[in-house]
């Protein structure tokens, strides 16, 4: 007979082996797979049973059979963060006993599904480990599903006639996608890509060979820019700050910057790029003079951080 403790382990284990995110690989998920097999500490996993659950009754079942008592305002994260990632991966049914039950009906329930059932009642004897293989031949683990449904949603970057590159989804992508592909025509036509940072891997894109002609310090521990341009027919670089919540290029950043390409061969030229003017005007006290800022919803217009450099009357 084993423990508590060991039922909650092997949980978490079975949760690994069926190819559940880090998120879920805890004992919090690891209760709730076993209050919706009621597989008390006093029983073996064949005798695994299949009752239909709500979120408190989860809670309530693992506070009577584990002792693990769980405030009510955690509700919303059994539901969440443990739940409903057990429906999407097939190990859990969302009310199967009335489909059409209303999504906030406080009389949802779960339930264990037939075939992750069958499987679970063979962990721990011989038949386990063919019965795992065949199991997930027919039933992709969330893992892989989500990785196919996050490069679905990969922003793809055209940085050449010929070449692509692509970004992790999101609006920060998005916003070097347009750096790239509406500022650095408009303001540096002609312009190679240098260097592209992404939030999944922040060395999305590098010119090795240009970093080193223009003398570039590669620094990997994260203060690299978001684009890096360089226009030769001026020989700038342009250093740009892609924002969507958070840092531009202030009288810190700046400085980083410089010390970055005190050794670079080429005039810099600093820009923090905004999605949005409502976007940048959250930052405008911050942004450092002797920069640029651009907006991408307005992508033919500069704004440039200075006294008198620009001063003087524009064509009519």
């Amino acid at each position: 007979m084993s423990s508590g403790n060991d039922h909650i382990q092997a949980a978490q284990e079975i949760i690994i082996f069926l190819g559940l995110p880090k998120a879920q690989q805890n004992e919090r998920s690891a209760l709730c797979l076993l209050a919706l097999l009621n597989l008390t500490p006093d029983k073996t996993w064949a005798e695994s049973e299949s009752p239909h659950m709500g979120i408190t009754p989860i809670m309530d079942w693992t506070r009577e059979h584990y002792g693990r008592d769980y405030a009510p305002n955690t509700r919303e994260t059994f539901r969440r963060q443990t739940m409903h990632q057990f429906c999407d991966a097939g190990i859990a049914l969302y009310n199967p006993d009335d489909p059409d039950r209303p999504v906030n009906s406080p009389k949802a329930v779960y339930q264990v599904a037939p075939a992750a059932l069958d499987l679970l009642r063979l962990y721990e004897t011989s038949a386990w480990d063919d019965a795992l293989i065949s199991y997930l031949d027919r039933h992709p683990t969330l893992i892989s599903r989500y990785e196919k449904k996050r490069e679905q949603n990969l922003v793809s970057v055209t940085i050449s006639p010929n070449q692509e590159i692509t970004f992790s989804p999101g609006n920060h992508s998005k916003l070097i996608r347009d750096v790239i592909e509406e500022f650095a025509p408009r303001f540096a036509p002609g312009s190679v890509l240098v260097y592209a940072g992404d939030t999944g891997n922040k060395w999305a894109y590098f010119d090795t060979a240009l970093m080193g002609e223009l003398g570039i310090d590669v620094d990997l521990h994260g203060k690299m820019p978001d684009v890096m341009l360089h226009y030769a027919e001026k020989n700038w670089l342009f250093l740009v700050e892609a924002v969507t919540s958070h840092g531009p290029v202030d009288g810190k950043r700046y400085e980083e910057l410089a010390e970055l390409c005190s050794g670079v061969k080429a005039d810099l030229v600093y820009v923090t790029a905004f999605p949005d003017r409502s976007s940048m005007r959250k930052f405008l006290t911050e942004i450092a003079w002797e920069t640029e800022a651009w907006v991408a919803d307005s992508p033919s217009h500069l704004m440039h951080f200075n006294g008198t450099r620009f001063l003087g009357p524009h064509d009519r």
